[in-house]
């Protein structure tokens, strides 16, 4: 239970940033709302893991602090679910228990949480970790403002930690086929809105796809890129074909969506087709080859995604490099 007296708003301030308390206990919930509002945070309280999944949809925290046991949805599967959301997957976690076992532990971090205190806790003690994971949280964001994905910085440090640890894991590099044209025909709004579709359905179906431990990035543009386990790549990669045929069309005019393509005028004022956009994936994969170096990963990915996108028929095509050296 949180100690008596709260601790120095300024020295702790952290700017308006909002956290989901979620407790069954209202004793319990009101005291750690009355502890983080002292300290300067935005709180809203949910009493149950069902409600803090609404509350999450409508207007995604920086942080959830959940209770482990709860009814319907205990703290576990509620972080389960965060993940699995696009709108929710990148939000930080911490999980509150009164047990302290390795085995809750781990579970705990197996879902995803991104850190774990066991009860009884003081409240400067809960406000440093709140800080400290708040504070890896803006760091490893360096977001694209666009998608807020990760963007360079973050996919540099993802590979590159998976190549020095000797991971199993593989580089998909996804492009948008025939964006120019799209941006061209509905203006750089609608271009935008199409880039941010992409963004949330990449990340959903990939996390959805290749578990929690998969990343997903934004390099600019129309270019995405997703990390996974090697075992993994290919289901990814075809249920983001998939799933992109499936719902591109939706970010066209009934009209064009009918048939299957847009007009653009080109340099010379001639009137070009352009089907619906699709995705080319390329992937890099450590199922035969090792890398040295998380540029080598890249190039391999982006070589396989230059190659389908070749392709001469219209809808998302993906390669996977097979090559041993």
């Amino acid at each position: 239970m949180p100690s008596e007296g709260g601790s120095n708003g300024e020295q702790d301030a952290p700017a308006g940033e909002s956290v989901l308390v979620v407790d069954d206990d209202p004793f319990i919930a009101r005291l750690l709302e009355i502890e983080l509002r002292a300290a300067g945070y935005e709180v809203r309280v949910a009493g149950d893991g069902e409600r803090a999944l609404d509350l999450a949809r409508e207007r995604c925290p920086e942080l959830v602090l959940a209770d482990v046991m709860m009814p319907t949805m205990d703290g576990f599967e509620l972080t389960r679910r965060l993940r699995q959301d696009s709108h929710t997957a990148s939000v930080s976690v911490i999980i509150l228990t009164a047990r302290g076992l390795s085995a809750d532990k781990l579970e705990g971090f197996s879902v995803g949480a991104d850190d774990y205190i066991v009860k009884p806790f003081d409240t400067p003690e809960l406000l440093a970790r709140i800080r400290g994971v708040l504070r890896r949280a803006k760091e490893m964001r360096a977001q694209s403002p666009l998608t807020g994905l990760p963007g360079n910085v973050r996919i540099e440090d993802e590979i590159e930690g998976r190549v020095l640890a000797g991971d199993m894991f593989a580089v998909l590099y996804a492009d948008l086929d025939h964006f120019k044209a799209y941006n061209d025909h509905y203006g750089f709004m609608r271009g935008d809105q199409a880039i941010q579709f992409s963004g949330r359905l990449i990340q959903e179906v990939a996390l959805a796809a290749g578990g929690p431990n998969t990343f997903v990035g934004h390099v600019g543009g129309d270019d995405f890129v997703v990390v996974c386990q090697a075992d993994d790549a290919e289901r990814v990669a075809e249920q983001l074909a998939e799933r992109f045929d499936r719902e591109a069309p939706e970010l066209y005019n009934e009209e064009d969506r009918r048939r299957g393509y847009v007009e653009v005028a080109s340099r010379r004022g001639e009137a070009q087709r352009f089907p619906i956009i699709s995705l080319s994936i390329g992937v890099a994969t450590t199922t035969r080859r090792r890398f040295a170096h998380y540029a080598e990963a890249v190039a391999v990915a982006t070589e396989m995604k230059s190659f389908t996108k070749k392709k001469t028929t219209p809808g998302s095509s993906w390669a996977v490099d097979r090559r041993t050296t």
